[in-house]
């Protein structure tokens, strides 16, 4: 995260050729701006905050207009990129309520593209970091950086599998990242001098590049960049519910983008610039399963603190390049495993959902694996779909309703999943067996009366194995059962031929007396003791002198004495 903090405001200021008192300016306003929404993102108060373990932090996309900015107001660029800022975080607050809306239009084949998306766009920017990550630097791709690289990554593997179900083994992508750290001392990777140059405090100063200037073209452009950073956001945001396991409601998103709008004018008055929820840390919370809150407020205390104290932040910037790669590889690549396991509660058999995941996932990584890709087109639509992002989202958005909404098309059909033979439940072309013959299974007999198809979930259902067979026909009634001839045992040999009276039970033995009613004895007993007298033994007397629940003692029998 420190690395994607301070790379904007670096490349921006060496661009403008600003001094070094300058640049650790920017980066000291990047560092407090960034703490600061990641404390109100994470903790949450006045409706401002998604109340989850998100990060702020200077978007990456505002790199790009930033320079044209500065390439286009040589002498008052600073000024218009932040007077621009103050614009967008104003515009990321009014939009916030409406952006609650979107969680209806991402249902899990969308919201999996998009976080399959989010990782794999991440992991370009951890094999740039595993070379070195300064492309005009003499050891850009050497084999130290890459061997640097492997061995954290290495050691993070083997300390998650050592040590999995503990503490450190949740922690071991920050153990690997020390390690890496200790290994890369003797080097010659860590640069111990950059502490002593580091000033020791560094309080911020509002416009301290001067009063914002309000550009019309620059304006715009800043707008465009807020807006696709909000749909960036977003779905970080449903990529961290994933995994988390925490359902983003439309309060959450609305809350979310709040602190993004709010640290996003922050920027603009202390010299930062465009906010955004950092989708890193989706990957971090997956593989530490620490997913409390509050521990990102801490790391949001401590980014203040960072800009505030420029040492703090000199030291965590020892930590080289190639280290945060090898680790990177880890956490990145488990963000798109996260998109992964979303696609698969999608019917991906069904023809329209395959569909909207192979068209989506090709647009959104054309800009991936080729960065000039759109970059003929004119700007504003090259500055939205140049992120791979917002071009795959808005893609999967678009064909998941063309196809799954207009025309009554079926939104995420289930999948007949072939189960046991003999017609049980679940056999696609299985014709009934004895056991189901003559039913037919309807949970929609409304829809099979109009021949209407029947419909789940507010979506047309696709036909089922059971809805091809016969009504079901209620059988015929068994005859009565004939009872032999009633035969009477007080009267004659020929007094045998008439018929049982109705109701009664045909004997050939002697006939027994009809059982006596319950006879309940005093005291509240519990209906399980209630005992029927017997014709041969009849029951006692109550005892008047019993006390209230005493039961009475048992009847003499023949020989006691």
């Amino acid at each position: 995260m420190y690395a994607g903090l301070t790379a904007p405001p670096l490349i921006i200021g060496s661009a403008l050729g600003l001094t070094t008192a300058q640049l650790s300016t920017l980066l000291a306003a990047a560092l407090l701006v960034a703490g600061l929404g990641t404390i109100a993102q994470t903790y949450g108060l006045f409706g401002i905050g998604a109340r989850l373990p998100l990060t702020n932090g200077v978007s990456f996309a505002v790199v790009s207009p930033a320079l044209a900015t500065v390439a286009a107001e040589e002498r008052n660029a600073l000024p218009a990129i932040f007077g621009a800022t103050l614009v967008a975080g104003v515009v990321c607050l009014l939009l916030a309520p409406a952006f609650r809306g979107l969680v209806r239009f991402f249902p899990p084949v969308v919201s999996g593209c998009v976080i399959t998306l989010v990782g794999l766009s991440l992991l370009p920017v951890a094999g740039t970091w595993a070379r070195g990550g300064d492309v005009a630097a003499p050891d850009f791709g050497s084999s130290s950086n890459l061997a640097l690289a492997a061995a954290t990554l290495a050691i993070t593997l083997v300390i998650h599998r050592v040590l999995a179900g503990r503490f450190l083994g949740r922690v071991a992508i920050l153990l690997g990242i020390l390690a890496g750290t200790l290994i890369a001392v003797p080097l010659g990777k860590v640069d111990l001098a950059s502490l002593g140059r580091a000033p020791l405090l560094a309080l911020p100063e509002p416009f301290a590049f001067g009063a914002p200037a309000f550009v019309p073209s620059v304006i715009a452009t800043a707008v465009v960049v807020m807006v696709v950073s909000m749909m960036e956001s977003t779905a970080s945001l449903l990529a961290l519910s994933a995994v988390t396991g925490r359902p983003a409601q439309d309060r959450t998103i609305t809350g979310s983008l709040r602190a993004q709008g709010l640290a996003t004018v922050l920027g603009g008055v202390f010299g930062a610039f465009t906010s955004t929820v950092y989708a890193q840390n989706v990957g971090l919370v997956a593989l530490s399963r620490i997913r409390s809150r509050y521990v990102i407020t801490l790391c949001g205390a401590i980014l203040v603190l960072m800009g505030l104290v420029p040492v703090l932040g000199s030291l965590v910037a020892l930590v080289p390049l190639p280290v945060l790669g090898g680790a990177g590889v880890v956490f990145f690549g488990s963000v798109a495993v996260a998109g992964i396991r979303t696609l698969a509660k999608a019917a991906l058999g069904s023809g329209h959902n395959s569909l909207i995941v192979s068209v989506a996932l090709a647009v959104g990584l054309f800009p991936i694996a080729d960065a000039g890709f759109y970059a003929r087109l004119p700007a504003p639509v090259a500055t939205v779909l140049g992120s791979g992002i917002t071009a795959g989202c808005l893609v999967a958005v678009l064909l998941n309703y063309a196809l799954n909404h207009l025309g009554g098309g079926a939104e995420d059909d289930p999948e007949v999943t072939p189960a046991e033979p003999d017609g049980l439940p679940g056999t696609p072309d299985a014709a009934p067996g004895p056991r189901h013959a003559g039913l037919r299974f309807d949970p929609h007999p409304a829809a099979a009366r109009t021949g209407a198809p029947p419909r789940l979930g507010g979506a047309a259902r696709a036909p089922q194995p059971f809805d091809a067979w016969p009504p079901y026909v209620t059988p015929a009634p068994d005859p009565a059962p004939q009872y032999p001839p009633y035969r009477d045992p007080t009267a004659g040999a020929a007094e045998h031929t008439s018929a049982p009276p109705p109701g009664t039970i045909p004997s050939t033995g002697p006939a027994e007396a009809a059982p006596s009613a319950p006879v309940s004895f005093p005291g509240p007993l519990h209906p399980l003791r209630t005992r029927h007298a017997r014709p041969n033994h009849p029951e006692p007397a109550a005892d008047p002198t019993a006390r209230p629940g005493q039961h009475p003692p048992p009847p003499p029998r023949p020989g006691d004495r």
